[in-house]
C-alpha cells in the first residue's frame, strides 16, 4: 500500500491525515494545537507539524504529502531565511485603515482592484499587512526580502530548503494575497510595489498537481492550497457545487470555470487548486445563532432540532434576523438582530427555534444571491462545518435555500484535499485521484410545496424592516 499524507495548518491546529494513495482509505492521523492569537511565530507551525505527525505514528512510511494552509497570513524572511517578525494572521485587523488607502491610491479604485486581482482590500489580505508593515515598522520592511504565506513557509521547512529561490506556492493561496491575478495567471508585482514601496521576492506558484520538491527522506511535497480550496478539493466539489461551512462563520465557496470581479468586495474572487476558480464569501453568524437560541430555550442541540421541525415552514410568520454580531453578507458591521412578527399564536418554543434555524439559512442564501449576481452557478449545496450536523438544518436547508443540499460523511475535509493534492502529485497526471468517500453522502431535496418563497420574502421584509402580519395561510 502506497500511503500519502495530508496536512491542514489552521488558525486553531495542525491536522494530518494519512491515506492510501489508490482508494482514499483514511490509514491514521493526528493533530496537535497552534497557540492563539493573532500575530504568531512561524516555528509554532513547525513543532505543531512534528507534533501532529508523532500523533499520526509518523510519516517514514509516506510517499508523498502536501500541507494546505491558513490563507492571507504574511510571513516576511530576510535574505538569509529567517524570520523577520511574528507572521500576520487573516483575522489580525491592524491593516483596515492600510486597505482603505490603497482602495483609494488605485486609479479606478475599489473595481481596478476586482479587476486585476478578483479581490477588493480589506484587513485579512496579505497585501494590506505589507503596506501596515512599510507604514508601522520600517526597519523590518527594509530587512524583509521575500514575502511568502503559511503553507509556503511549512512546505519550504519541510523541504530542507534555505535559499529564498526554493519558495513556492499555488495558485489557490496566491490568489488571497491581493497581488496574483487568477484571470493572467501571474503576480501583479506593480500593486505590490503599491503596497510596499518595492517589490521582494515571491514563491513560484506551481500548477496544482505540480511537486514543489521533496523531502530530506524523499517523500514528494505537493503543491499545497490554501485551507478553502483544500476542503474543496477534499470533498470533490465540482463547477455548480457550493460548499457551505456552517461554523462560527458561515463560509460560501462555489468551484467555478470563470473568475469574478465583484468591486463591492462581498464575492473574493479566490483560485481554486484544480485549475479553476472559487469564488468565496462569508456571513458572521452562522452556528453560534443556533447555540445561542438553543441556550435561550434551554435545551441541547437534539431537542432544539426536534422543537423547530415540529414548526411549521415560515414559523406561521415569526422571522429572526440574526444579525447578532453584525453581519459582513450584506456589510452591515454595526447591526443587531431583530424578532419580528411575534403574535400570540407563533410566539412558542417550538416558532422560536424554527425562526432561528430559517433565519439563519437565509442569511446563507443571500450569500448564494451574491454568488449568483456574479455570474457563478450554483446547481448543489454541499454542507460541512458544526452547524451542518442539525438535523434541522440538514433538514431545512434545502426548502430555504431552494437547492438539493448534501451532507458528507464527516472528515477533516482541508487535510483531506491536502492528501487528495500529494497522491495527485504522487502520480503525476492531469487530474487529481478519484477516491470514494467512506460512506454515501446523504441528500436532501427542495420540496415545491414548502413555500420557501414565502420565507424568503418575509425574512426580507423584516431585514428591510417593512414586516407585515403575515395572509392566514402562511
Amino acid at each position: 500500500m502506497t500511503l500519502v499524507a495530508g496536512v491542514d495548518s489552521s488558525t486553531q491546529s495542525c491536522k494530518i491525515v494519512v491515506r492510501d494513495a489508490e482508494s482514499g482509505a483514511l490509514v491514521r492521523s493526528g493533530s496537535a494545537s497552534h497557540p492563539e492569537g493573532t500575530s504568531v511565530d512561524p516555528a509554532a507551525w513547525e513543532t505543531a507539524f512534528h507534533q501532529a505527525a508523532a500523533a499520526a505514528g509518523g510519516l517514514d512510511d509516506v510517499a508523498a504529502l502536501a500541507v494546505s494552509g491558513q490563507q492571507h497570513g504574511m510571513v516576511c524572511l530576510d535574505e538569509d531565511g529567517a524570520v523577520v517578525r511574528d507572521a500576520l494572521l487573516w483575522n489580525d485587523l491592524r491593516s483596515a485603515p492600510d486597505a482603505a488607502d490603497l482602495i483609494a491610491e488605485l486609479p479606478g479604485g475599489a473595481q481596478a482592484w476586482a479587476d486585476a486581482t478578483g479581490l477588493v482590500p480589506v484587513a485579512s489580505f496579505t497585501v494590506t499587512k505589507l503596506r501596515w508593515l512599510a507604514r508601522a515598522e520600517p526597519a523590518n520592511a527594509a530587512r524583509t526580502a521575500a514575502v511568502c504565506l503559511p503553507h509556503d513557509w511549512l512546505t519550504w521547512r519541510l523541504a530542507g530548503a534555505r535559499s529564498l529561490d526554493a519558495l513556492t506556492t499555488d495558485r489557490s493561496d496566491a490568489s488571497g494575497t491581493g497581488y496574483w491575478s487568477g484571470t493572467e495567471g501571474r503576480y501583479r508585482e506593480d500593486l505590490l510595489e503599491l503596497a510596499f514601496g518595492r517589490r521582494p521576492q515571491l514563491p513560484a506558484v506551481r500548477a496544482p498537481h505540480e511537486p514543489a520538491g521533496t523531502t530530506p527522506a524523499g517523500a514528494v511535497l505537493g503543491a499545497g492550497t490554501g485551507d478553502n480550496a483544500g476542503a474543496a478539493l477534499g470533498l470533490g466539489a465540482q463547477p455548480g457545487d457550493v460548499v457551505v461551512s456552517i461554523g462560527t462563520s458561515g463560509v460560501l465557496c462555489a468551484v467555478s470555470e470563470v473568475p469574478t470581479a465583484d468591486a463591492t468586495g462581498l464575492v473574493a474572487g479566490f483560485s481554486d487548486a484544480t485549475g479553476r476558480y472559487l469564488p468565496l464569501l462569508a456571513t458572521l453568524n452562522a452556528a453560534r445563532v443556533l447555540d445561542a437560541t438553543a441556550r435561550l430555550l434551554g435545551v441541547d442541540h437534539d431537542e432544539f432540532s426536534r422543537l423547530a421541525l415540529s414548526a411549521p415552514p415560515g414559523a406561521d410568520g415569526l422571522v429572526l434576523v440574526p444579525y447578532l454580531e453584525g453581519e459582513r453578507t450584506p456589510n452591515l458591521p454595526d447591526a443587531t438582530g431583530s424578532l419580528l412578527g411575534a403574535t400570540l399564536a407563533n410566539l412558542t418554543r417550538a416558532h422560536l427555534a424554527r425562526a432561528a434555524v430559517e433565519g439563519l439559512l437565509c442569511g446563507l442564501a443571500d450569500a448564494l444571491d451574491a454568488l449568483r449576481a456574479c455570474g457563478v452557478p450554483v446547481e448543489r449545496a454541499l454542507l460541512i462545518g458544526g452547524g451542518a450536523r442539525s438535523a434541522a438544518v440538514q433538514r431545512i436547508a434545502p426548502l430555504v435555500l431552494d437547492l438539493p443540499v448534501v451532507v458528507p460523511p464527516a472528515g477533516e475535509f482541508v487535510a483531506d484535499g491536502a492528501a487528495r493534492q500529494a497522491a495527485w502529485a504522487l502520480a503525476g497526471s492531469t487530474e487529481p485521484p478519484e477516491w470514494a468517500p467512506a460512506s454515501e453522502p446523504v441528500r436532501f431535496e427542495p420540496d415545491a410545496s414548502s413555500r420557501a418563497g414565502t420565507v424568503r420574502e418575509r425574512y426580507g421584509e423584516a431585514r428591510s424592516g417593512g414586516l407585515r402580519r403575515p395572509a392566514k395561510h402562511v
